[in-house]
């Protein structure tokens, strides 16, 4: 089988560099540089990406040795239908591994047309440390190894105006353009380097804090030799996705205009605030899997795709985003969210991806309160009465906490406070020492496992005991049929 090269796939690099990219892995290559190469062959960006290896350790030898060249193989559900697709990605141009050539990386500064600097570093990457000097050559973290790169490229160009980057961070953290912005200000300070410098970077760069969403589950090694047969090539870097990919970037008016995502059928979102599509991504994308879990599980249920494909539990989980948790999300028209809770089902459907329930029950108690318990009282407080689907889901829960259902014990994954709260309880119930309905009363009433006293709620606590017996004595379908949406 060949081996993928430019030369070997006659694909010379075609344009300029634009990008500086921390970072080569595999979510940032099935992510930002897909979405590159598909503005340089759709618009006229015209730009190609240098990654920088932002840790000492390797030097992306294969991302080297293939020319930057790698395939995205991308599978998923798109308006309810099965789309699988590999592409050749063509955006990366080259790679610096600073560590060996650090005047190559500084000599990046000195390039008029790069205006863009991207990471994904991990959540830990975006930190301030003492150690790095000022004369180190590269420092160690990843934002001190920037602040020099951004003085180097200030001194070239004078300060000029027109030379400051647009810098859109992907690490999972929040506000991550201000968490960048802050550290490389506080290096500044730290090194004494000019007035002049830090207030180029407040008014002539624009740190972009942005929201990263798609599921990238690396090499496919089961799929290998199929897929190399398909393009022709043997490819060391090709990398397996979901068709689904979102991009939601807070900036001014000129990042926009800059990045022509719009001329693209791509799903990237500029807004003046991401706090609204966070709490949407939380309560629609991440409240599904917690509403989902411990119903699919004890309906015997073992991944997201199996319960997508059970009638009964695909329409509990569409209930509850489309009459429970929608009309808490006051800040979105009813198409956005019709349109958001559509993608996360045909998300859940994905027949390539295996996300196994037990995986996703980890900590579910704090995950209930942070995904679910919101919406919980928003909806209460709107209609005067408790949202019945998410408090079946919470049902389940509780019973899931039991450890054990038809004779199978369950590996349930908490805080050992709620591990143990649980057990104690459940004992209670199993001795005869208390009923269900009080331990029903007393888990809601648990701030530590709720998140408040839920046991204030008019009817929730004889709602949630009667569920609980009901999927005991005929199941998880049978119960879910008796509600009435």
């Amino acid at each position: 089988m060949t081996k993928l090269n430019r030369t070997t796939a006659n694909k010379p690099v075609q344009h300029p560099v634009r990008i500086m990219q921390f970072g080569g892995g595999n979510f940032l290559r099935a992510f930002c540089d897909w979405m590159f190469d598909v503005l340089n062959k759709t618009t006229d960006f015209n730009g190609s990406v240098v990654v920088v290896k932002p840790t000492k350790r390797g030097d992306y030898t294969e991302l080297r040795t293939q020319d930057g060249l790698f395939h995205v193989a991308l599978d998923g559900v798109r308006n309810g239908n099965l789309v699988s697709e590999v592409t050749l990605v063509e955006s990366v141009s080259s790679v610096i591994q600073p560590y060996t050539q650090w005047d190559e990386y500084l000599a990046l500064a000195e390039q008029p047309q790069l205006r863009f600097v991207v990471s994904n570093t991990t959540e830990a990457g975006i930190k301030f440390s003492e150690t790095d000097k000022l004369t180190d050559c590269p420092p160690h973290e990843f934002p001190a190894k920037l602040t020099l790169w951004l003085h180097h490229r200030f001194n070239h160009f004078n300060g000029a105006a027109d030379k400051g980057c647009i810098l859109l961070p992907c690490e999972l953290i929040e506000n991550n353009g201000d968490a960048l912005l802050k550290t490389i200000l506080q290096y500044a300070e730290f090194w004494n380097l000019s007035e002049a410098f830090q207030i180029w970077i407040l008014h002539h760069n624009h740190f972009c804090s942005t929201l990263v969403d798609r599921i990238v589950s690396g090499f496919p090694e089961g799929r290998k030799t199929e897929i190399s047969q398909q393009i022709g090539f043997d490819d060391d870097l090709l990398v397996a996705g979901e068709d689904y990919h979102s991009w939601v970037i807070k900036g001014p008016e000129l990042v926009q205009d800059e990045l022509p995502f719009s001329k693209t059928d791509l799903n990237v979102q500029f807004v003046n605030d991401l706090s609204d599509y966070r709490e949407m991504k939380v309560r629609i994308l991440n409240g599904a899997h917690t509403s989902l879990v411990p119903v699919g599980y004890l309906a015997g249920l073992r991944t997201v795709k199996e319960s997508m494909d059970d009638e009964v539990v695909k329409n509990h989980v569409l209930q509850v985003l489309s009459t429970e948790v929608k009309p808490t999300l006051t800040n979105f028209s009813e198409s956005e969210i019709d349109a958001f809770i559509a993608s996360v089902i045909d998300r859940f459907k994905n027949p390539t991806l295996k996300h196994y329930l037990l995986a996703i029950s980890l900590n579910s108690t704090s995950k209930f309160q942070a995904r679910l318990l919101p919406a919980f009282r928003e909806y209460t407080a709107l209609n005067e009465t408790f949202p019945k689907r998410i408090a079946f889901s919470l049902a389940c829960m509780i019973r899931f906490y039991k450890g054990e259902f038809n004779n199978e014990t369950i590996d349930v994954n908490d805080d050992a406070k709620a591990l143990k709260f649980f057990q104690k309880e459940w004992e209670k119930v199993d001795s005869g020492e208390q009923t269900l309905a009080e331990l029903v009363k007393n888990t809601l009433a648990n701030k530590t496992i709720v998140g408040d006293n839920l046991s204030e709620y008019n009817g929730l606590t004889t709602f949630i005991t009667e569920k609980i017996k009901a999927i005991e004595t005929h199941g998880v379908s049978f119960a879910l049929n008796t509600l009435i949406d």
